[in-house]
């Protein structure tokens, strides 16, 4: 495969570096530098004429800048010849916010996939995108891979399990959930969240309708970002009576402190995927993702 190229971004070192690993190419050394005045600058030492790029670029905080790294990869890869160039970005920043929900906002996501289209961009890799109004935005082809059949067989094999029961910490992760539940052949259960949008505020309805009780729990999320809901959400299933509590998500945004603050609620364990590197990320894409390099590719 010498005409493949993978770039790792400084906010995915390892990740794209396993990518390579998985690709049998060694990884392009991409630097970043910081200066004083909060300007960066990346440097690719490397001849990419004719080469097929992949450009692996995380976009989680700091969002901004992360998504700005990617755009100074791809422009340096377009500018130098290179024959195809594939953003992986596993996880997508601004992807909550794909519509406009009070007056007057911008719908931020639909900027970042026109950015996209500015470098002829045809074909774009991310992981459990937030909603499927976010890949609306796009005009290209997004493979929007799916983790949960990584994070369910982990759990199988890691969590010996009492009558499980799958739950999502709100209804718009209910498919997510059944789909989990299914391969653990067990059931499955969405709480009931509202969110304040002025204020923000989250409440959780505290009537399961179900029977929970001393049923291990697998609470699942496609992302964690102040644990808020999280700790909401174990609370209540503890008032439940349930047995252990394990909180899977795809992205763990949350600094370390939050996530510590999650386990300090007594759950059993917390799993994430690699797509964000943190102390809780187990569960490496970088198989997954070549695999679907591979099919782009044709290779």
């Amino acid at each position: 495969m010498k005409d493949i190229a993978v770039l790792p971004g400084p906010s995915s070192n390892k990740l794209g570096a396993s990518i390579a690993t998985c690709l049998n190419v060694d990884p392009i050394n991409v630097e970043l530098r910081t200066f004083s005045d909060g300007e960066s600058k990346i440097r690719i030492n490397a001849n990419l004429v004719n080469k097929k790029c992949i450009v692996v670029q995380s976009t989680f905080p700091p969002v901004d800048s992360h998504y700005l790294q990617m755009f100074m990869m791809l422009s340096y890869c377009i500018n130098s010849g290179a024959a195809t160039v594939i953003p992986v970005v596993p996880y997508m920043g601004y992807a909550r916010q794909d519509r406009s929900f009070l007056q007057g906002e911008v719908v931020t996501m639909a900027l970042i996939a026109k950015l996209f289209e500015c470098f002829h961009i045809k074909d774009l890799v991310t992981i459990d995108i937030h909603s499927s109004t976010a890949l609306s935005c796009f005009n290209l082809n997004v493979f929007n891979m799916s983790s949960i059949p990584l994070l369910a067989n982990y759990a199988k094999a890691n969590f010996n399990l009492n009558t499980p029961i799958i739950i999502s910490p709100d209804e718009g992760g209910a498919n997510r959930a059944k789909v989990f539940s299914e391969i653990l052949e067990t059931s499955y259960l969405s709480l009931i969240k509202k969110r304040d949008r002025q204020t923000g505020n989250i409440t959780i309805d505290e009537d399961l309708h179900e029977d929970i009780r001393d049923r291990d729990i697998i609470l699942l999320d496609d992302m964690i970002s102040s644990g808020g809901t999280i700790m909401k959400a174990v609370d209540i299933l503890r008032k439940n009576n349930c047995g252990r509590i394990f909180v899977m998500c795809v992205h763990a945004l949350s600094e370390e402190k939050s996530l510590n603050a999650i386990r300090e609620t007594g759950i059993q364990d917390l799993i994430s995927t690699n797509s964000i590197p943190r102390s809780c990320s187990k569960i490496d894409l970088s198989n997954e993702i070549a695999k679907t390099l591979c099919s782009i590719l044709d290779i």
